[in-house]
């Protein structure tokens, strides 16, 4: 089982590089059992945001991504929700996993929704953590306004962070230490390239499409993608199971990884 404080440090040494396509992929591989869980992280952040969750489902193989233009991963030319989609496809099959659960959260539940409905062979099951199918941000939405207002280089220690990386006074600060240095090293315009696309985006018709065993949790507190989003998501990902996490925010994973771990045991029986 991995100490998910101490290995804060270490976090990046782990990475493993895969070509797809015509970039290179990072990501973190624990050993395990099968099927894998393959975990899909949210906007500015790496592979780093399941490393607080990975301990309690040791045992199991999980393979844990930096999307393209995030953490270790080249930038490629193009940041939709399908651009990293079809990465994660190309992880999938140049690691021959065998129908993987794909964990996404938030960002990442945006492009496994889209990965269950473009690619419905290369997955067994979908996770939807904190997601929604229509971000709908509007101009003056406060993440939009302060991605809009920030400058190169960005400061690790900028007061964003602790309205972006909000969570409970229980999450290690040296993991939300790692989160923001991370995320700074990303240039002002892929911040706000990659919003566009996050903006722009409706999965509604890629839910329709999947096909896969599905589990849905939300936040209970979540500022982001509340009632409507999650209300959204179960009608349209048909036959989800929906938990609700009652004392978290925009990230279960991070407040209450033992409740997430739990349910996608339960729900996918791995």
């Amino acid at each position: 089982m991995l100490n998910a404080c101490a290995d804060q440090d270490a976090w990046a040494g782990r990475k493993q590089f895969v070509t797809v396509g015509d970039i290179d992929i990072a990501y973190v591989e624990i050993s395990g059992a099968e099927p894998a869980l393959l975990f899909v992280h949210g906007f500015t952040d790496t592979s780093r945001s399941f490393s607080l969750l990975a301990p309690y489902l040791a045992g199991r193989r999980l393979i844990m991504p930096d999307l393209r233009g995030h953490g270790a991963s080249q930038a490629g030319k193009g940041c939709g929700i399908a651009d990293f989609a079809d990465d994660i496809a190309g992880l999938i099959v140049s690691l021959q996993l065998d129908r993987p659960v794909v964990v996404g959260h938030s960002l990442g539940a945006m492009v496994a929704i889209a990965l269950a409905g473009r690619h419905r062979d290369l997955i067994g099951g979908l996770v939807a953590l904190a997601g929604t199918l229509k971000p709908d941000f509007a101009p003056d939405h406060p993440l939009v306004a302060v991605v809009e207002a920030l400058r190169d280089p960005i400061s690790p220690a900028d007061p964003f962070y602790a309205w972006w990386h909000a969570c409970s006074p229980d999450v290690p600060a040296a993991f939300l230490a790692g989160l923001a240095q991370e995320a700074s090293a990303m240039p002002v315009p892929r911040w706000r390239a990659i919003l566009g696309e996050i903006r722009r985006a409706d999965l509604t018709d890629a839910a329709r499409a999947v096909q896969a065993r599905t589990l849905i949790i939300a936040g209970a507190c979540d500022p982001l993608f509340g009632e409507a989003h999650q209300q959204a998501l179960q009608s349209d990902l048909a036959g989800a199971v929906f938990v609700r996490a009652e004392s978290c925010g925009h990230n279960p994973h991070w407040e209450d990884p033992g409740l997430v771990a739990k349910a996608i045991i339960e729900a996918f029986e791995v």
